[in-house]
């Protein structure tokens, strides 16, 4: 008895089926003579916002299957699709004026056929030429955006890269005369600004800070068989206490329930780039104003320069075991855990795959992250899960070369799709990671739905944001 609808209700109910019945009426007769009162572009227009108004009435008034996670994933991207289908009818092409209907309409000029490029020769110095009498092509856009938006003039990416070496120089110095008794390793420089592949200005670099441990006192436990059951992250275990007891490792100091803690090392360095470094000097010398970051849970150092301005990020970085090993452990209590990294290896197998076939996935990173940078909802996609996507593709399809470009931006774009459609990105290097297990549901609908309207309309990732 709970469960039947009352009279009031049930009234409501009827007289909003007659309203739809009669609203259906009045739809019929209009679709029946769009083409005299619309034209056929308006009938099509009218003809496809309808249906996609009825496939989501439909689906919202339909019973669903809370239990079925095909269903779900179906009905998500069902969901996608019908908005998409109602966007684009929001925006309809323009129809060509014609003021002499004897005049036959001129069609835009074919463009011409790329001609195969130097393997040698660097994809910065691609031109494009776009006449006023022809539509360019989706290849010849991306070459566009890229020149006008992404690259970086070579003096800017010069002069960070040598502030960046200016300072990594003074710290170095100062940990080895502070800290002679702690084993590191020499700091080098890494990321964006120094690949090339996911910069959309020279303002970040990171330091990596090497952490020496002797093998024979320290052992590696995997991420399944940590607290956080995340194969991602793993904990160094100090190992023979019984036989080389506390003391024998330099480390230990940094020993927490018989692990190397991440967050103990950071806190050390983080007091350290606080308060015993003089960053004005060394900025003076450097002619920059350097700062450290005090509130960042992280290590980092803003750099202001009259032509550039840097974020510097110091990792320090164990490297054991054929593992990377960053001291990033996540959010939380747990201090111990230290995030496997792949950087390095996603950086070399994507220069082997070109330098083996001559191809593209360079350039199309490039435009891949700077468009995603672009774009605030797509932000989290960028560096790392899309290199993991090429890398994957790259063993499907095997044309990376420069004309293909377009095509593979594209196919780029749809396995995005079907990666967020099941929420899952396995890494290339280890298919236990899921790349996305830290996005929220309402990000992976939100990049979904966008990813999948720009498949069929590319140049709307290209728009200036």
């Amino acid at each position: 008895m709970g469960d039947r609808p009352t009279m009031a209700e049930f009234g409501h109910k009827r007289g909003k089926r007659q309203d739809d019945s009669g609203l259906g009426s009045v739809v019929d007769f209009l679709l029946a003579n769009a083409r005299l009162v619309l034209g056929v572009g308006g009938a099509a227009v009218l003809a496809i916002a309808t249906l996609a108004v009825k496939r989501l009435i439909d689906r919202a008034t339909s019973p669903r299957d809370e239990g079925d996670p095909k269903a779900e994933q179906k009905t998500l991207e069902e969901s996608w699709q019908d908005l998409a289908l109602i966007k684009a009818t929001q925006n309809p092409p323009k129809k060509q004026r014609r003021e002499d209907l004897s005049e036959p309409l001129l069609l835009p000029a074919r463009p011409p056929v790329p001609e195969p490029r130097d393997c040698s020769a660097p994809l910065e110095t691609l031109q494009v030429e776009s006449g006023p009498q022809r539509c360019l092509t989706l290849q010849e856009k991306l070459l566009l955006h890229y020149s006008s938006h992404l690259a970086i003039p070579e003096e800017q990416v010069a002069l960070a890269q040598q502030l960046a070496r200016g300072i990594c120089t003074e710290l170095q110095n100062f940990l080895q005369s502070k800290c002679s008794e702690l084993p590191f390793g020499s700091l080098f420089l890494s990321g964006p600004l120094l690949d090339g592949l996911g910069a959309l200005t020279a303002d970040r670099v990171d330091f990596m800070l090497p952490v020496v441990l002797d093998p024979g006192l320290w052992s590696l436990i995997p991420g399944e068989e940590t607290v956080v059951r995340n194969p991602q992250y793993w904990m160094i275990k100090r190992t023979d206490l019984e036989y080389f007891p506390r003391g024998r490792s330099p480390w230990d100091r940094f020993i927490v329930g018989r692990y190397l803690s991440s967050n103990a090392l950071n806190e050390m360095l983080h007091k350290m780039l606080m308060a015993s470094i003089n960053w004005p000097a060394i900025g003076s010398l450097l002619g920059s104003v350097i700062r450290p970051v005090v509130a960042s849970e992280e290590l980092k150092l803003e750099v202001k320069h009259d032509q550039v301005e840097l974020s510097v990020t110091l990792f320090p970085v164990v490297e054991m075991e054929n593992k990377v090993l960053l001291a990033a452990p996540p959010e939380g209590l747990v201090e111990n855990l230290w995030l496997e990294s792949f950087y390095k290896a996603e950086v070399s197998k994507v220069k082997e795959l070109d330098a083996g076939d001559c191809g593209a996935r360079q350039y199309c990173l490039r435009i891949l992250n700077g468009v995603c940078k672009s774009h605030p909802s797509l932000r989290k996609l960028s560096g790392g899960p899309l290199m993991h996507v090429v890398l994957h593709l790259s063993a499907t399809s095997s044309d990376w070369a420069e004309g293909s470009l377009a095509a593979r931006f594209q196919q780029v774009l749809e396995e995005l799709v079907g990666y967020l459609e099941k929420g899952v990105l396995p890494s290339y290097f280890n298919h236990k990671i899921n790349l996305f297990c830290e996005l929220l549901e309402e990000e992976i609908d939100e990049m979904g739905f966008m990813l999948y309207r720009a498949v069929s309309e590319p140049e709307l990732l290209l728009k200036e944001k």
